[in-house]
């Protein structure tokens, strides 16, 4: 009886950690997934003129070449974030995090890509995704191109 205590032990345990681990996959793959797949509403706040310039920082003459060198690309950008405290965040890491990223990123599109809203609907979009994980508090809601000009140099 000695012997088989240690084997009985064994086998009680591994049952349980398999039984263990049905019940998670189990629970994981049948949830309700009809939840997670319907969109949640988002109550959009509705700012006075007034409101959105406090919670608004720019960024103005940014020149960049493209990826084809032949092109420059001039642009002033309007970041509207979600509170004042955000935007004092915001403009602390302006010139020292946010400026390289947008360096990075404008230097990457060629002159096709940029062209038209299209282009600058993209770039928008792009650099509101890489620029509010750098934000440690709030997020950034809106990125604005205010000046668009592309020269051939």
């Amino acid at each position: 009886m000695k012997k088989m205590l240690p084997w009985l032990i064994t086998i009680l345990l591994s049952i349980t950690l398999i039984a263990i681990v049905g019940i998670i996959l189990f629970k994981s793959m049948f949830s309700d997934t009809a939840d997670a797949n319907k969109p949640k509403t988002v109550k959009v706040q509705e700012l006075s003129a007034k409101e959105r310039v406090e919670v608004t920082s720019e960024l103005k003459d940014f020149r960049r070449n493209l990826k084809d060198q032949d092109y420059l690309v001039m642009l002033d950008f309007a970041f509207q974030l979600d509170s004042k405290k955000t935007k004092e965040e915001f403009d602390k890491l302006l010139e020292i995090e946010i400026r390289p990223v947008i360096s990075r990123t404008v230097a990457d599109l060629s002159v096709d890509e940029l062209n038209g809203s299209a282009g600058e609907d993209a770039l928008e979009a792009k650099l509101l995704n890489l620029i509010n994980p750098m934000l440690p508090k709030g997020k950034l809601i809106k990125v604005e191109i205010t000046n668009f000009l592309l020269s051939e140099i």
